[in-house]
């Protein structure tokens, strides 16, 4: 789930990106082998847009935000995974380029963003936010995550056993009484970081918190923590559009085509692997 905690996220995996960003426009032709660092695939002019702004797709997103884009500001994203979605979307329109918009976050779930033709920025799909936007068909399933010391043995077995922390305000407060059942109540804690501290300092076994966000602290810290698993908790990311607009039917076109053609696939390996470290669709799932 995209909120306030994934910020924390962001910090943690940020430096990661700080020597990779080119400078460089991330425009491309249509047709060309990528978007910036983007490949891209299927059929140029397969689907049919009508842009906010001509020969080109604009796409409004929340900076910084690694893995998924690549770069701290709309002039130096040249990759990533949302921005190759975007890239792929504007290639198969048969448009020329991709022109990034970075906005509230806050701004962008509650209808409040305009001008552009899609936003990507990691939004799980809600009824709440269903009722001020309209959201794509999902594009990505977004899992919880059990981080441990890397040396704690934890499996699923024995988790019941283990003393497990959650965030306040996150998903994972009620799945896991729900879906893990530990024998103890799982710790609550206000941030993210101080979870994560707790584990790094054994007062908790184990911190749950969406899979994403758990492995760039994991591939910040050397070695000594680890993603062991996940749970499938049914969350999943979604493009969100403008209300009403003429796009949508065409743009979902495309994302039913990604998943059928294993576009997001590649895009997952290579770009959420490169950020944490591996590529998160192969943690076990528990």
């Amino acid at each position: 789930m995209r909120t306030s905690t994934t910020m924390i996220a962001v910090a943690a995996v940020s430096a990661l990106f700080l020597s990779a960003c080119s400078s460089g426009s991330p425009e491309a032709e249509a047709g060309d082998s990528a978007f910036g660092e983007c490949e891209v695939t299927g059929e140029a002019g397969s689907i049919t847009l009508e842009p906010v702004a001509a020969d080109t797709l604009t796409v409004a997103t929340n900076l910084p935000s690694p893995a998924w884009w690549k770069g701290l500001s709309p002039e130096d994203i040249t990759g990533g995974y949302e921005y190759c979605m975007a890239a792929n979307i504007a290639h198969r329109a048969g448009l020329k380029s991709v022109t990034v918009k970075n906005v509230s976050f806050d701004g962008l779930v509650a209808g409040q963003v305009k001008d552009f033709d899609i936003a990507l920025a990691q939004v799980s799909i809600t009824a709440e936010r269903d009722k001020v936007v309209d959201f794509s068909e999902p594009y990505y399933s977004s899992k919880i995550g059990v981080l441990t010391q890397a040396d704690s043995g934890l499996t699923p077995e024995n988790i019941t056993d283990k003393q497990l922390g959650v965030q306040i305000g996150t998903t994972a407060v009620d799945f896991v009484p729900k879906n893990v059942s530990p024998k103890k109540d799982a710790r609550t804690f206000q941030d993210t970081e101080g979870m994560i501290t707790a584990v790094q300092s054994g007062q908790i076994d184990a911190a749950l918190q969406d899979t994403a966000i758990v492995l760039g602290f994991a591939q910040q810290s050397g070695g000594a923590l680890k993603v062991v698993g996940q749970y499938d908790s049914g969350e999943e990311y979604g493009a969100i559009y403008p209300q009403g607009s003429a796009n949508i039917g065409e743009m979902d076109k495309a994302i039913t085509a990604m998943h059928d053609d294993g576009t997001f696939d590649q895009l997952s390996s290579a770009w959420l692997a490169e950020a944490f470290g591996t590529d998160p669709n192969t943690i076990p799932e528990f």
